[in-house]
């Protein structure tokens, strides 16, 4: 991106859009001028200008909910910037997965979930778990049994999907795959592999 090409307005800023690469929900409204858009480029992560504040800030760089950027477009006019990111937590402050919570056309109505959350909930969750291993913990004991463990249990709910298929059961098929789901995602966060990482080898047989 040549940020010479943004028109940003009298007082310097321009309004970026930050979406979920993934599920495509809009996540929220910021701000953002020359210098922490140039920040957002170099980092990889999402810069903005806090018009309260008057300061830079750092999205997630206290909280830890940072926003990986994964593209950044701006629009036919040049006065308003797309920015596609993976969220590593909540975008809102308020501790929302998203800050457009309320609803204009009927007060009762909530949002829809983004499709996918949950994946990267859990992502986070098995994340933290590695990395303090509280005691008790299920996932904490399988990550210190090591991979050979968690491999066994891969196979043991392969197995349990197999059974659940054959007996024509939706409900048992759904649990069981969702077994085997949350275990194969304990074993990419083991081996330091991400699920972005799988994405791509499907996205390039899909292609």
């Amino acid at each position: 991106m040549n940020i010479d090409e943004i028109k940003f307005d009298e007082k310097g800023l321009v309004p970026a859009i930050i979406q979920d690469a993934q599920s495509r929900a809009v996540l929220t409204l910021a701000y953002m001028n020359k210098e922490s858009l140039q920040m957002t480029l170099d980092k990889g992560e999402t810069v903005f200008y806090s018009r309260s504040r008057e300061e830079l800030w750092h999205k997630g760089a206290t909280s830890g909910n940072t926003q990986k950027v994964e593209s950044l477009h701006y629009d036919c006019d040049q006065d308003a910037i797309l920015v596609q990111v993976t969220p590593a937590g909540p975008a809102c402050h308020k501790g929302d997965y998203s800050c457009f919570g309320e609803s204009v056309v009927n007060e009762k109505s909530s949002p829809k979930p983004a499709p996918y959350a949950i994946i990267d909930q859990l992502r986070d969750v098995l994340a933290e778990r590695k990395a303090t291993l509280p005691v008790g913990s299920y996932t904490s004991q399988l990550f210190q049994e090591g991979v050979d463990r968690i491999a066994k249990k891969i196979g043991e709910e392969a197995g349990e999907v197999i059974i659940a298929a054959k007996n024509d059961d939706s409900e048992e098929l759904s649990m069981e795959s969702a077994d085997l789901i949350f275990h194969l995602l304990l074993l990419l966060t083991d081996r330091g592999v991400s699920l972005e990482q799988v994405l791509d080898v499907l996205e390039k047989r899909h292609n």
